[in-house]
């Protein structure tokens, strides 16, 4: 079975959770497909397929049909950051359809659940910000200790003295 990177969208909070899957839920599906949340682990949920990218790196676009990757002249969208107004870019990216190279899906809850994603996702959220706080407040200590450069008296500029050398007596061969 193909393993898959799932970033899930609450978009009531705006905040992203990730998962790791192996399943074959995603076969043959494509972007902007729903799935239900009970074949993933999130119950009573509903989801919707917005994005993703291959092994490679590539970016999924809805407007190139099949899995494989393609060349294709762009003016705008997923992949694609244009300065000029009118300018094209070729660039490689992925086709709309998951395949066994897809390597991270992107998903939006459509339809809410009884429970909520914190409960679901909660318990190693919260290990993991705790254990960033507190690095950020052993760099902060660390920084407080250290004496600052502004309270030393700036050096004082040394005269140069130039040393004079022996002038060498050129000798005839």
């Amino acid at each position: 079975m193909p393993e898959f990177k799932l970033t899930i969208n609450d978009t009531k909070t705006g905040k992203s959770y990730n998962k790791v899957l192996d399943t074959d839920t995603f076969k043959r599906k494509k972007l902007h497909d729903k799935i239900p949340g009970d074949s993933i682990g999130l119950k009573g949920y509903e989801l919707e397929i917005t994005g993703g990218s291959d092994t490679s790196g590539f970016p999924m676009r809805s407007d190139i049909k099949g899995v494989a990757k393609r060349r294709a002249l762009l003016t705008g969208g997923v992949g694609v950051t244009i300065s000029r107004k009118g300018a094209r870019i070729r660039k490689t990216v992925r086709g709309a359809e998951i395949s066994l190279d897809t390597a991270q899906i992107n998903l939006k809850i459509v339809k809410y659940g009884p429970k909520k994603l914190e409960e679901l996702f909660g318990a190693k959220e919260e290990g993991k910000t705790e254990e960033k706080t507190e690095k950020k407040e052993e760099v902060k200590e660390e920084k407080k200790e250290e004496p600052s450069k502004k309270e030393e008296k700036p050096a004082e500029k040394k005269e140069e003295v130039k040393e004079e050398k022996p002038k060498e007596e050129k000798k005839d061969w």
